[in-house]
């Protein structure tokens, strides 16, 4: 799978492993099946308007994007069996919880190179 970084247009790195979930059976799959996430990792989901928590087993935080990757709104600690959704959302990204701390509503987030 693809990776890439993701920082906000200031340089705050968001996730410095960030897998590329952008083909229908990679977004179905997301992070099912693992245990957590390492710090700094995360996963990109486009195109993405919510996501669900179905069968995961620990909480992370959620950042919603436009298509231009401006922040809509950051869902912190969501739990396992939970669904979240953002009117206008095009993309969600998928950190480790607490990881989104330094992230904030109108923020514009930058990808880098995509990897692999």
């Amino acid at each position: 799978m693809q990776t890439t970084t993701l920082t906000t247009a200031d340089g705050t790195l968001v996730c410095s492993s960030c897998l590329l979930a952008i083909r229908p059976w990679q977004r179905l799959r997301g992070l099912l099946g693992r245990s957590g996430l390492a710090a700094g990792e995360g996963m990109y989901f486009r195109p993405a308007g919510s996501i669900h928590m179905f069968f995961m087993r620990f909480a992370i935080d959620a950042i919603f994007l436009d298509r231009d990757l401006n922040v809509i709104d950051v869902e912190r600690g969501l739990q396992p069996w939970k669904m979240a959704s953002r009117r206008g959302a095009k993309v969600v990204i998928e950190v480790a919880d607490g990881a989104a701390a330094g992230v904030q509503t109108g923020d514009r987030l930058v990808l880098g190179t995509i990897e692999g």
